[in-house]
């Protein structure tokens, strides 16, 4: 007998291979594929600006780097010893204020180059929930550990997504009108918002994220959260919060990500990658050994190997 659901999923129409360049914007569930996706050596490009939760923020952000909005010393903020920026994760914030915004500028630069270069973009949203900073009347971002007061916080209408994912397409498909892109709602819970705005929140993001897709031929969802709740119900699925996704959660959703939306002509270099990556972690007992030497030789040749047909995977 089989104790488990299985949700059905479409293969992508798109499917990634080794001459593919991905862009990964969103949650830190976008970054667990994201890390995957270096682990095995696709050329992907992975939050610049930080962990973005919301679908206002990402599209802001995407604005900026299609048409090359630069920041101001407007857009930023002196607060516990550090410069920050509302409209990017904590992770940038720097003691210099000139070191802080030339970073910001170099990000846009770098950013705008590989939204015009990517063929695939991964979206991930977290959260519908919001809050709006009360001077500037902005959505932010993240709020930097400023107090609570200064914002207000609101949760985002089906409405209102659907139109910053609307907006965030067409911004992208301005400079890059081939861009393919596959969304997907974290299976990460937002408990501090409480149990059923949670699960709000994700209704909601999930209705916008459909209305839109049906639209759009280039557009497809991969139901990562789905697959968390409806799949992986179990709780040693989850880390010890009992929150966030476990590496062997991770890895499962991975995998089904890997059978439907990555080509099956990568799977036989992946393997490669991947018998590379482990002998490369490997530490020996006696570096100065013949079959160390040997051993280190062999793997040598399989890097070399591999990098006459792709050039772009380095170790």
């Amino acid at each position: 007998m089989d104790f488990r659901l299985r949700i059905p999923i479409q293969k992508s129409n798109y499917p990634i291979d080794y001459n593919s360049e991905i862009v990964s914007l969103g949650s830190c569930f976008a970054v667990n594929i994201a890390n995957k996706l270096d682990y095995y050596k696709f050329q992907n490009y992975c939050n610049p600006f930080g962990i973005v939760f919301n679908p206002i923020s990402i599209e802001k952000l995407v604005e900026r780097a299609v048409k090359k909005i630069f920041f101001t010393e407007k857009d930023v903020f002196f607060h516990n010893d550090l410069w920050h920026c509302f409209e990017v994760h904590s992770e940038l914030s720097n003691p210099d204020k000139e070191t802080f915004l030339s970073l910001l500028n170099q990000l846009v630069d770098a950013t705008n180059q590989q939204l015009t270069q990517a063929t695939h973009f991964q979206i991930t949203y977290g959260t519908s929930w919001v809050y709006r900073n009360n001077e500037s009347n902005q959505i932010v971002a993240n709020c930097h550990k400023v107090p609570q007061k200064q914002f207000l916080k609101e949760i985002l209408s089906t409405a209102a997504i659907q139109l910053a994912i609307d907006n965030t397409v067409c911004l992208i498909q301005s400079i890059n009108p081939q861009a393919k892109f596959t969304f997907t709602v974290s299976p990460v819970r937002h408990i501090k918002d409480g149990y059923i705005e949670n699960t709000l929140s994700k209704a909601h993001l999930i209705t916008a994220i459909h209305s839109f897709i049906q639209n759009d031929a280039l557009c497809t969802y991969f139901p990562s959260y789905e697959i968390m709740m409806d799949e992986l119900r179990d709780y040693r699925f989850y880390e010890s919060d009992m929150l966030h996704p476990s590496t062997l959660a991770i890895d499962y959703i991975w995998q089904l990500f890997k059978e439907t939306t990555i080509s099956q002509v990568a799977f036989d270099v992946m393997d490669t990658v991947d018998t590379i990556q482990k002998s490369l972690a490997h530490r020996p007992f006696n570096p100065n050994s013949e079959s160390h030497i040997r051993f280190t030789v062999k793997l040598q040749n399989k890097i070399n190997n591999l990098a006459v047909k792709y050039p772009q995977i380095q170790f």
